[in-house]
């Protein structure tokens, strides 16, 4: 007759789905346990995903909250950026943040994503420190690196590289 039996009709049955999260709500639905296997590499692309839109999130709200909201594209292009310039860590050559912020021989942009990234790290350590997670034991430089950040984009807008916030608003 052309037919084959078995005990285990699941093993017969193959679906697909359009993405891995339609697939896990399927298992979920139904209440069939699930493991996920990605291809090699993809769980650490997923990772690293992750990690830039919450670093994008958090210097959004940071240079919202310091008032500099108009520069969240200059800030975004300059972090892009950063690992083809070979941008350094903020605070791996000794510097302080002031430093990198009046540095001459970095470009704009290589300021902007120094201290927009250790503003980040700092956030993270702070973060970590106050759940518990037992740190280098040393002071946090996260409102040295804002200050920084200000005084980088006040130096800026004085040498009229773009227009300053009240000016910009009042054209």
């Amino acid at each position: 007759m052309g037919w084959t039996g078995g005990d285990d009709t699941i093993q017969q049955i193959d679906l697909s789905f359009p993405t891995l999260e339609a697939a896990i709500r399927h298992a979920k639905r139904l209440g069939v346990a699930y493991e996920v296997h990605l291809p090699a590499g993809e769980a650490e692309r997923r990772a690293a995903r992750v990690r830039d839109r919450q670093a994008g999130l958090w210097s959004d709200a940071t240079l919202s909250r310091l008032g500099l909201s108009e520069m969240r594209q200059a800030y975004r292009d300059a972090m892009a950026g950063a690992k083809r310039r070979g941008d350094p860590k903020g605070g791996d050559d000794g510097r302080s943040p002031m430093e990198v912020a009046s540095d001459a021989g970095l470009s704009l942009e290589a300021r902007r994503s120094i201290l927009m990234n250790w503003a980040y790290t700092e956030y993270l350590q702070d973060v970590a420190s106050t759940e518990g997670m037992p740190e280098n034991q040393r002071e946090s430089q996260l409102a040295e690196v804002e200050r920084a950040l200000l005084a980088l984009e006040a130096a800026v807008a004085a040498d009229g590289m773009y227009p300053s916030v009240k000016e910009g608003r009042a054209a």
